[in-house]
């Protein structure tokens, strides 16, 4: 009737794709948030100053956090180098922007709801769980996932086998 896939043979893939969307999509808003390039090209005084009008305290200090968690983050994301930790930042930042910017305007993204920062906190969720998968530098440089108690473990962690 059908074909079946062993699970180690596929099952390692998703999270690489799932690190590269988050990854290039946080690195591209970290980037106009920080340096003021690129699409959303505020740039620290301009986010800063969307987050005064948010009520936000210390708004300078928390556009420098959120820029450098989303520039940096994205590049880890990218590379798969501590990446459960950094979905993790990921998600927290996508809860509060969701909670303070998007709920207020419903669900629909086009009405500036919080739709695409509820994708993006459940992807960041989902790698927490399944880890960067193959293709990670942390496969590479340390022979085993960057995680307290996971010394030495050479194969990924979503791998099966048999």
């Amino acid at each position: 009737m059908g074909t079946r896939v062993q699970d180690g043979a596929v099952r390692g893939w998703s999270p690489l794709f799932l690190r590269f969307a988050l990854g290039f999509v946080f690195l591209v808003s970290g980037a106009g948030k920080v340096f003021a390039v690129g699409p959303e090209a505020t740039g620290i005084g301009g986010f800063a100053g969307f987050l005064a009008s948010l009520g936000v305290p210390s708004p300078t200090l928390f556009a420098w956090i959120v820029g450098l968690v989303e520039l940096v983050v994205g590049l880890l994301l990218l590379v798969g180098l501590f990446t459960r930790y950094a979905a993790v930042l990921l998600a927290i930042d996508m809860l509060v922007a969701t909670w303070l910017v998007h709920t207020p305007s419903g669900f629909a993204v086009g009405n500036g709801g919080y739709e695409y920062t509820l994708v993006l906190m459940l992807v960041s969720i989902a790698l927490v769980f399944s880890g960067p998968g193959r293709l990670a530098l942390e496969y590479a440089i340390f022979d085993h996932e960057l995680l307290p108690g996971n010394r030495g473990r050479s194969e990924p962690a979503d791998e099966v086998k048999a």
